[in-house]
């Protein structure tokens, strides 16, 4: 997967936050911003730390999740660019509310929070973007608890994988996650998700390739998901 921003001259144009302001605006975002490059496998922030940055993604693709204190991990959202990560912390000034891993290298730019409030005071409809953050956010974790209400295992491996396929209208589309990562993002076991992504390879949706999946029939997975009506 390689993901980045349509305009590298201008790589603000295309994130909600800051699409809105003027580009005079958005080059001084930029001057104030430290570009900041993570290697796949390396965390970017951990549960707790100061939220003293926004993160804005540049390319690549990071996994936000929570520790249990048994050690086991729940991946909330896998994130891509044009997304931001931090914008809670920044709003309440308090610490970070999950862990952030980059499951691919992955460039950034990060914005001091004092930088950011800075920026809110000399154009407050920045706050409308912010909020719209919060609040989809605030439905994604919503949708999630539901899904595991009313979701079983399969069914929530389907709609994970179908998250990570994206818009992609490609035949096939090449998922770089393997399957200790997708258990932690559908919230199962390994061997359950394993027994599950071998269901669906047996019916030709899918195909592993190491630590690579392919899928193949994005539609099938998204009826297995209840994302479309049955035919």
């Amino acid at each position: 997967m390689d993901h980045r921003l349509p305009d590298p001259g201008d790589p603000l144009a295309s994130v909600d936050m800051f699409a809105g302001l003027e580009p005079e605006v958005r080059a001084r975002v930029l001057g104030a911003a430290v570009p900041r490059t993570y290697r796949k496998g390396q965390i970017l922030f951990v549960e707790h730390d100061p939220g003293e940055s926004l993160i804005i993604l540049k390319r690549g693709s990071v996994a936000v999740f929570r520790t249990a204190p048994s050690g086991e991990r729940a991946v909330l959202t896998v994130a891509r660019p044009p997304d931001v990560l931090g914008e809670v912390s920044l709003l309440d000034a308090s610490t970070r509310s999950a862990s952030a891993e980059a499951i691919e290298d992955t460039q950034a730019l990060a914005l001091s929070r004092a930088a950011f409030i800075d920026l809110v005071h000399s154009n407050p409809r920045i706050l409308d973007a912010v909020m719209r953050s919060v609040g989809a956010l605030i439905r994604r974790l919503t949708e999630q608890n539901t899904d595991h209400v009313f979701l079983d295992l399969p069914g929530r491996v389907a709609k994970t994988l179908v998250r990570l396929a994206g818009e992609s209208q490609a035949p096939m589309i090449t998922i770089e996650l393997n399957q200790s990562q997708l258990a932690e993002m559908a919230g199962g076991s390994r061997q359950s998700v394993n027994q599950a992504i071998g269901s669906f390879a047996n019916r030709g949706w899918l195909r592993t390739e190491g630590r690579r999946i392919v899928v193949t029939d994005v539609s099938a997975l998204r009826r297995r998901a209840g994302m479309e009506a049955p035919r």
